[in-house]
C-alpha cells in the first residue's frame, strides 16, 4: 500500500505530464500560424496537429484568452501582435541576412521573381533572407517564417545528404498534413522526391504548400562539399511551367550560386 506521500508525488507527476501534453499541443497550434496561414479554424487546427477538434478549439480559446489570437471570419482565429513575440527568442544571425540580402536582390532582378536562402532548422525550413518581388505571389512566406520539409522545394534539397533510413526517422516526428491537394504526405514519396533532388541537382514544389503558386530550390555547399543552405525562387502556376523553370529560372540560379558559395568561403556565413 502505498503511503500519502507517495499517492501525491504521484498525482503531482500525472499533473506535470498533462501540463506538458496540453503545452505541446498549444506550441504546436501556434506554429501553424508561421509563414504558412494568416487564420485557422478549430477543424483545420485539429487535422494539421493530429487532435481532436474539442482539444483544438480549447488551444484556440486559451490562445485567445491571453492575447495571442482574436476571432476572424467564419468561425477562424487570426494571430494577434503579441504573437510576434514569440519569435524573439531565436532570430538567425544578422550578419547572414545582412549578407545574403543584396545577393537576393539580384538574383530576384535577374529572375523578376522572388528569391529566398534558407536552412533547415529541425523538421522545419527555416526562411533566413527573403528578397519580394514585384509580382504578386500569394504565399505568406517571409524572412524568419518557416515551411514544411517534407512538402517544400528547399526541405528536399537541404535533406539531400540524409541517407533513406535518416529521411523516415525525420519524417516519423512530423505530422504529413496535406496543405492543399497536391501535398505530398507520403514517406516514400519523400524519399523519392529527395533522392531525385539529390542526384540532379535540383528539387520543385508544385502547388504542394499553395494552389496557385510553384518553387525551385538547388543547395548551397559549403568549402566542405557539405550542403549549408538552399537557394530558391517561386512562380505564379498560372504564368509559368514547371518545364519553363527548368529550362528559362534554373541557369540563372545556378548562375548566382557561386557569389553565395563564396561567401561561405569568405567565413561571412
Amino acid at each position: 500500500m502505498s503511503s500519502p506521500s507517495e499517492s501525491s508525488s504521484a498525482a503531482g507527476r500525472q499533473q506535470s505530464r498533462e501540463q506538458m501534453a496540453g503545452l505541446a499541443k498549444g506550441l504546436a497550434i501556434i506554429e501553424l500560424f508561421d509563414g504558412i496561414r494568416s487564420r485557422l479554424t478549430a477543424a483545420e487546427a485539429a487535422r494539421a496537429t493530429g487532435t481532436s477538434r474539442a482539444t483544438a478549439r480549447r488551444c484556440l480559446l486559451t490562445l485567445e484568452e491571453l492575447g495571442y489570437v482574436a476571432r476572424g471570419e467564419e468561425q477562424s482565429f487570426v494571430p494577434c501582435a503579441r504573437m510576434s513575440r514569440l519569435g524573439r527568442g531565436y532570430t538567425p544571425p544578422a550578419s547572414l541576412g545582412e549578407a545574403a540580402q543584396p545577393l537576393l536582390e539580384r538574383l530576384r532582378d535577374d529572375l523578376e521573381e522572388p528569391a529566398a536562402l534558407s536552412v533547415l532548422e529541425g523538421t522545419d525550413v527555416l526562411i533566413v533572407a527573403r528578397a519580394e518581388s514585384a509580382r504578386i505571389v500569394t504565399t505568406g512566406v517571409r524572412a524568419g517564417g518557416r515551411l514544411p520539409v517534407y512538402c517544400s522545394a528547399t526541405g528536399r534539397v537541404l535533406t539531400g545528404e540524409y541517407t533513406r533510413d535518416r529521411l523516415e526517422r525525420l519524417l516519423s516526428h512530423v505530422k504529413l498534413a496535406p496543405l492543399t491537394p497536391k501535398t505530398c504526405i507520403s514517406v516514400a514519396e519523400f524519399v523519392r522526391l529527395t533522392e531525385r533532388a539529390r542526384a540532379e541537382g535540383v528539387a520543385y514544389c508544385d502547388e504542394e504548400i499553395e494552389m496557385g503558386m510553384r518553387s525551385m530550390a538547388i543547395p548551397v555547399h559549403g568549402p566542405d562539399g557539405r550542403i549549408k543552405y538552399a537557394l530558391s525562387m517561386s512562380t505564379s502556376s498560372a504564368r509559368t511551367s514547371l518545364s519553363e523553370m527548368e529550362q528559362r529560372y534554373l541557369p540563372i540560379l545556378r548562375r548566382h550560386l557561386k557569389y553565395f558559395e563564396q561567401l561561405i568561403a569568405d567565413g561571412v556565413f
